[in-house]
């Protein structure tokens, strides 16, 4: 899949129609689009996100999550859009389209499809999205529609590009290294559900599911009208259960956006507040603001570190019995080695018994049965003794309670060493760490506050009121969104015990159904899809850090300072996570890393999940230079740009961040297109298509004054 074109129109700085054709020509796959500072690059990048996602380009990047979060919500954010001549004119409409060619749909034969979505600032509140197939409405886009979604944004995300990989196609290179990172639970979710979806796991895991439903069709065909009934239930409860996560979802996702437009009501406020207070200006103000918003989001990150360690604290509590739990696990372990070792010296014993016994007959002999017994007996007692000799006797009244898989055992025993050694203390080090936070981000706010207006006047009573109003509301919502994500992992426990329910009674029912000829070969499918998904979690893995090893060799100027990359993936496939290793076998924390190595190891991951993936997608990557030294520039545009998509657009800044030197000698032979944005007046700029072997020349050019 490629992109054939864009036009923006009207959007931002970029008033009327503004087409650039992006595809490559050749073995050329870069296209290079430069300007100055505030002439409309990011902007560019922006749109693309804002076309293809809409409502939800917040998902995308952590950028645009905070620039909706600071106009006071995505109505207010986007509704800034409109080109402000093109406001004065009475303009009101404003758009962005996208053309692809070489679209993959099952079953639909095209050349191109072109994505427009459109918001007219007086007939709506909310943006329109239109999927043009060769030119013409289809009827799939139709199909896809459903109560809660419109097919149009449905088709996107199955066909286009999901909302979850976007983040590893549009990006900005400086701050990208968050992927270096992240730490907290909440974050490694999030990542672990893009990773899954961008390497292949989930569509296998949804395949599995779908076939496992087939069969339980055929179990009901066999089982009893209890047995059916229970599966049925399970179903049911599982399938409203999953229905009921969706909607509280969709209810955290609107009380958000509440929150948003309060807060940015209440920072209007607390602004107005504070210029009439003259106790500090509005940079001081904003300064501060932005110390709060980083402490706010470490208290967030913090309190889920520490809501993950209080699920543990139960366990903790209730130690004595968790070590007997432990102690009969280690029996229960005992008892089947035991077992099987006792079975196995009865079997030897038994086949060199026999065997003596074929030699007595055929050389003729006869024994006493007394005599014959005692060798029996001592045959056992002696195998036993020189090939078992640490083989304990089996307690005759020894009762299994748990019947654990070793995998299960393990996952107990780890619990009880974390318990023992480190949660104690990661326990007081988080804890601590949360009250000076706290104490940090309760003095800003006091700053704040003192700054604001004091005064006995009405009009700034009534603000004030205003503003605590809009507090209250706010601190009343992160209540809410609490309650409900409790609520989430609640259900989620509760989905997880169904489905080992299912598990259980599916089980009993293969145990003791006949299988029909269909029946069996969904059975023989599944199976074999079974140990397919965990070989290719296997090989993905292991193929996954290689592959980002070999990037960070060829990319990094320390050679053999990450020495080995590990990736793990849990049995869930839901939370995947990437390990450094030093030549001392040693875990590297990645947020020691400095930012040029956080960028490297940024590109080195982007681009290994982009080879592993399925997905043919360009890949848009605005300031691609920052951070690097110059070794680590000439690495990365001989060895990442050139390989990493058949369709790669950058937006440098020229000069500054991409030399002369680094474009003429190393960029330009990988370059097909190369667009300047010609910045008209403070409201409009547009695109010169330029001769990528002049590229350098015309940019002094332009820029000459």
């Amino acid at each position: 899949m490629q992109i054939k074109e864009i036009t923006l129109n009207n959007f931002r700085i970029y008033k009327g129609e503004n087409t650039v054709n992006l595809l490559p020509d050749g073995d050329k796959n870069i296209i290079v689009i430069s300007g100055k500072n505030g002439f409309g690059k990011t902007t560019f990048l922006m749109s693309l996100v804002w076309c293809l996602y809409g409502r939800q380009m917040d998902a995308v990047d952590e950028l645009y999550k905070k620039e909706i979060a600071d106009k006071g919500g995505y109505g207010k954010y986007i509704g800034n859009t409109l080109n402000r001549l093109a406001k004065l004119e009475r303009d009101s409409k404003f758009s962005v389209s996208i053309t692809f060619k070489d679209v993959k749909i099952p079953e639909i034969t095209c050349n191109e499809v072109k994505i427009t979505r459109t918001l007219d600032t007086i007939t709506s509140t909310t943006d329109k999205v239109e999927v043009l197939i060769d030119g013409y409405p289809n009827q799939l886009i139709q199909d896809l529609t459903t109560d809660k979604q419109d097919g149009a944004e449905i088709f996107i995300r199955d066909f286009i590009l999901p909302i979850e990989v976007a983040k590893f196609f549009f990006f900005d290179a400086e701050k990208i290294v968050s992927l270096a990172e992240i730490n907290s639970p909440e974050q490694r979710k999030l990542l672990s559900k893009a990773y899954t979806e961008v390497l292949g796991i989930k569509k296998y895991e949804d395949l599995k599911d779908r076939l496992e439903n087939i069969q339980d069709k055929y179990r009901k065909k066999s089982a009893t009208p209890k047995e059916k009934a229970e599966l049925n239930q399970i179903e049911t409860d599982i399938k409203n259960n999953t229905i009921e996560i969706e909607s509280i979802e969709e209810s955290i996702r609107i009380l958000e956006e509440e929150k948003i437009e309060k807060q940015g009501e209440s920072n209007e406020i607390q602004m107005r507040l504070v210029q009439e207070g003259n106790v500090m200006t509005l940079e001081q103000l904003n300064n501060l603001k932005d110390e709060e918003r980083v402490l706010d989001e470490k208290i967030g990150s913090l309190q889920n570190e520490l809501k993950s360690l209080f699920d543990l604290i139960p366990f903790g509590l209730a130690g004595e019995t968790l070590m007997d739990v432990s102690t009969q696990l280690e029996n229960e372990s005992n008892y089947k080695e035991s077992k099987y070792k006792q079975e196995d010296v009865r079997e030897k014993s038994k086949n060199i018994i026999n065997d003596i016994e074929k030699e007595r007959v055929t050389e003729k002999l006869v024994f006493d049965t007394e005599i014959r017994d005692f060798y029996e007996k001592q045959i056992e007692k002696q195998i036993k003794k020189y090939f078992y000799s640490d083989l304990p006797e089996l307690p005759k009244m020894f009762r299994a309670l748990h019947d654990f898989s070793s995998e299960q055992t393990n996952e107990v025993l780890s619990l009880i060493v974390n318990l023992k050694h480190s949660f104690k203390e990661s326990f007081t080090k988080i804890s601590d760490t949360y009250s000076r936070t706290k104490s940090d981000l309760d003095s800003i706010r006091r700053k704040i506050r003192n700054a604001e207006k004091d005064t006995e006047d009405e009009y700034f009573a009534e603000l004030r009121n205003k503003k605590e109003g809009f507090d209250k509301r706010i601190l009343n919502i992160n209540n809410e969104i609490q309650d409900y994500y409790e609520r989430i992992g609640a259900i989620k426990a509760t989905i997880k015990s169904l489905r080992q329910n299912q598990e259980t009674l599916r089980k009993k029912l293969d145990d003791s159904r006949r299988y029909s000829e269909k029946d069996h070969k969904t059975n023989e499918v599944l199976q074999e899809l079974k140990h397919f998904i965990k070989e290719f979690k296997d090989t993905t893995k292991k193929k996954l850090g290689e592959n980002i090893l070999d990037e960070l060799q060829i990319l990094m100027h320390k050679k053999g300072f990450i020495h080995r990359v590990e990736v793990s993936i849990n049995q869930a496939g839901d939370d995947i996570d990437i390990i450094l290793y030093n030549d001392r076998d040693e875990k590297i924390d990645k947020s020691s890393l400095s930012m040029g190595e956080r960028q490297m190891y940024a590109s080195a991951l982007l681009k290994s999940l982009v080879a592993e993936s399925d997905i043919e997608f360009p890949v848009f990557i605005d300031s691609p230079m920052q951070k690097f030294d110059p070794e680590h520039s000439e690495n990365v545009i001989r060895e990442f740009y050139p390989t990493v998509s058949n369709q790669v657009v950058l937006f440098p800044l020229l000069i500054k961040e991409l030399s002369e030197r680094e474009y003429e000698q190393m960029l330009k032979p990988n370059v097909s297109k190369a667009y300047l944005i010609d910045n008209v007046n403070a409201d409009t700029s547009h695109f010169i298509e330029v001769n990528p072997d002049c590229l350098i020349e015309k940019y002094y050019d332009l820029y000459a004054n």
